[in-house]
């Protein structure tokens, strides 16, 4: 058996050992000592922790990743639409995370999901689908003020995926095809409008020049024999038609009235 010394010494040794904590690079232990937290958090590496009279509360101060759930959210046009998001942050303050919140994880997300609902219902769906970027400052914005009381930072929020109703896109889509079809039109019509002018162009210079009309008929001429074609087409004035016109009608009435 061994000396009560010995004994003393030996349970010494190991309530020492067990105290030993080792806290990681991204750790920091918050430590209470008969109830009261210490001023400061603990680590990282090597601490005490001598129980019961001390107990500590790990935190880890990495990027955390917080999924938000789809989220039925009615937007300012009255459109019902499945909306999830994805939340970055991390604990900046160890201490007020776990002083200020029972369970800071729990808590930013349920604050996710209603801010989420609240900013998301104030805009249009045309702002939801388009300008994305700006609600998702906006929602990081509201977090970042309302989680810096529990010593949390919000760097970033994504809205992952919008869910529309079947009529709804089916809508989209019909009125994406009605926009494309008016900007064909549009370019269709700027295209006559260009052609024109060059014709009106090209019937002021033939208007100086007689000629032209001439040298343009053979070229025709040339392009149509080029491709073994076996029709001719001879251009006909319309004036011819008019001066034949008036003769017959002065042969016809040779006294008029």
């Amino acid at each position: 058996m061994l000396p009560i010394p010995v004994l003393a010494l030996l349970i010494v040794v190991l309530y020492l050992l067990s105290s030993i904590k080792i806290l990681a690079e991204y750790e920091r232990g918050v430590i209470f000592r008969l109830g009261r937290v210490l001023p400061k958090p603990k680590g990282p590496g090597l601490i005490f922790v001598f129980r019961p009279i001390d107990r500590m509360v790990r935190v880890s101060l990495r990027l955390e990743t917080l999924e938000v759930p789809a989220q039925d959210v009615v937007t300012r046009d009255n459109v019902t639409v499945k909306v999830n998001a994805v939340v970055f942050f991390r604990v900046v303050d160890p201490q007020r995370a776990v002083l200020e919140v029972t369970n800071f994880l729990y808590t930013t997300s349920q604050l996710a999901q209603t801010t989420l609902r609240s900013i998301l219902g104030e805009a249009e769906l045309d702002e939801l689908l388009s300008q994305r970027e700006r609600l998702n400052m906006r929602l990081q914005g509201v977090l970042d003020q309302d989680t810096e009381p529990w010593g949390i930072k919000v760097a970033k929020v994504e809205v992952k995926q919008v869910d529309l109703p079947e009529n709804m896109v089916r809508a989209i889509a019909r009125q994406a095809e009605a926009e494309r079809e008016r900007r064909a039109k549009i370019i269709h019509a700027d295209g006559e409008f260009a052609a024109s002018e060059k014709l009106a162009m090209a019937a002021a210079t033939i208007q100086k020049e007689p000629v032209a009309i001439q040298l343009r008929y053979l070229q025709t001429l040339v392009e149509i024999g080029s491709e073994k074609n076996t029709t001719v087409v001879f251009p006909l004035p319309v004036d011819i038609f008019t001066s034949l016109n008036r003769a017959l009608d002065r042969l016809a009435n040779p006294n008029p009235a």
